[in-house]
């Protein structure tokens, strides 16, 4: 999750928007908030999609078949507007991990687990394929993993995507090494084109890699069409079905209903069957991912009604059940101490008021300070310190009091203006007195530490650049 940028919306619909989620095909990804307090993952539709009068009638199609969707591994549909300058549409918010990113970090998944992943994610597909969808785009970036089993987003709105990149270059529906041949050669699509997609996703789980290795685009495809699937580095027993997944031909591949049979009732060799495993809990997760997923829930929210619970918090067990205990009075907000990357944006800041006030009055070797001893006069350098200095003051206070975006823009302007003004003044006296006049044994401590302050003036106006526009309201 990262925060806004000035070019980010900050309001979809009736949705506060509060941070980046991520981003595809399709458009950009956001956290909303609605009126009420409840979460949602608020999907924003690309401007040369919008500009499409044929997409827009396919997404307005497609949107009204999602909302029939209601299956328990799916992201819910609760809202959208096909017709809005940008078209959109809003889900449940799944405080999970996306697939990709618990394989990448934690590593494969053992059977066990990768069977009960299989189960539900065929279940989702069970309830797309029955609002008479075709997901089309099934990766391990489209599967959230939450403690009490995956969710499969982004369904519904493919079918209009990949009729438009039929007339518009650069956009592509799929993703390479996790489309089936059919998609690849032109071919119907039908729902058993999910199903390869579900089995190069539970390979990817189970090992790692996709079932065709990795490379480029064109690579991949080209074995997805006329090579067949590596799968020697599945777990076994207990992963055979996945080889029938990857069938090149669709009518060889089991249908979802059978394969929500086949993972859920028939146990693994390396752990207990899925039913046995409690829905509301993790131990269907590998350890190190049931572990992760309280970090993906978002650490500073506004007060209010939300619609996720919080992290479970360790606290000394009740010893009699507790009566009815009426709402307490609001409390004043919480200021969070801010993340360590902020903490870092702002270091520059800190090392150059610090490297300015001592390259001023530091003494040199003869007892001089500075700028007592320049022939012209100290006040110019004294005055350039004092405005450096609070510019600098005035950015650390915005940037505490701003949570995202570039902030306000006069003080922006007048960091860098002093910025420039008290550079141009070492540069000048650095110029005459040490280079042109040929002091050099007057490059004392004192030049070298404000040197450095006008070096950490630069970064920082580096680090928090102009933006080119105002952000949108």
């Amino acid at each position: 999750m990262d925060e806004l940028q000035p070019t980010d919306p900050r309001q979809v619909g009736r949705y506060r928007i509060t941070a980046r989620l991520g981003a595809g095909g399709m458009g950009r990804v956001y956290l909303g908030r609605s009126p009420s307090g409840r979460l949602v993952a608020v999907k924003v539709v690309r401007p040369e999609l919008a500009d499409d009068p044929d997409f827009r009638r396919r997404f307005a199609r497609e949107v009204a078949a999602a909302r029939r969707v209601n299956g328990f591994f799916t992201a819910t549909l609760v809202d959208a507007d096909p017709d809005a300058s940008s078209p959109w549409l809003a889900t449940a918010y799944v405080p999970g991990l996306p697939l990709d990113r618990a394989v990448a970090v934690h590593g494969p998944w053992p059977a066990a687990s990768v069977r009960t992943l299989g189960a539900g994610l065929a279940e989702a597909l069970e309830a797309v394929h029955a609002a008479g969808l075709v997901h089309r785009d099934l990766k391990p970036s489209n599967v959230l993993i939450a403690a009490d089993g995956p969710r499969v987003v982004d369904f519904g709105i493919s079918v209009a995507a990949e009729a438009t990149a039929l007339t518009r270059t650069g956009i592509v529906v799929g993703t390479p090494g996790f489309m089936s041949p059919e998609q690849l050669t032109g071919k119907p699509v039908t729902p058993a084109t999910d199903v390869f997609a579900l089995g190069a996703v539970l390979t990817y789980a189970a090992t790692g890699t996709g079932p065709f290795g990795t490379g480029s685009a064109q690579s991949l495809n080209f074995r997805i069409v006329y090579e067949e699937p590596d799968l020697s580095r599945l777990p076994s027993p207990g992963l055979e079905i996945i080889a029938r997944c990857l069938a090149k031909d669709p009518a060889h591949r089991p249908s979802v209903t059978a394969l929500v049979e086949e993972l859920a009732l028939a146990p693994a060799a390396d752990g207990p069957p899925p039913t046995a495993a409690d829905p509301a809990g993790t131990a269907w997760l590998p350890g190190p991912v049931a572990r992760a997923l309280p970090a993906t829930v978002p650490a500073h929210v506004p007060p209010g009604p939300v619609s996720v619970p919080p992290a479970p918090v360790s606290a000394p067990p009740a010893t009699r059940p507790a009566p009815p205990i009426p709402p307490p009075p609001p409390a004043a907000p919480v200021v969070s101490p801010p993340p360590p990357a902020r903490r870092r944006s702002v270091l520059p800041l800190w090392i150059a008021m610090a490297a300015l006030a001592l390259g001023v009055v530091l003494p040199v070797v003869g007892g001089e300070a500075v700028i007592t001893s320049l022939d012209h006069g100290a006040w110019p350098f004294a005055l350039a310190v004092l405005l450096s200095t609070a510019t600098c003051v005035a950015v650390l206070t915005a940037r505490r009091r701003t949570t995202a975006g570039p902030g306000p823009r006069w003080v922006r302007h007048a960091h860098a203006v002093t910025t420039t003004l008290t550079t141009g003044l070492f540069a000048a006296l650095v110029a005459t007195q040490y280079a042109i006049e040929g002091n050099l044994d007057r490059l004392d401590a004192g030049a070298g530490i404000f040197g450095l302050g006008c070096l950490a003036l630069l970064y920082s106006v580096v680090r928090f650049p102009m933006p080119r526009q105002r952000p949108a309201p």
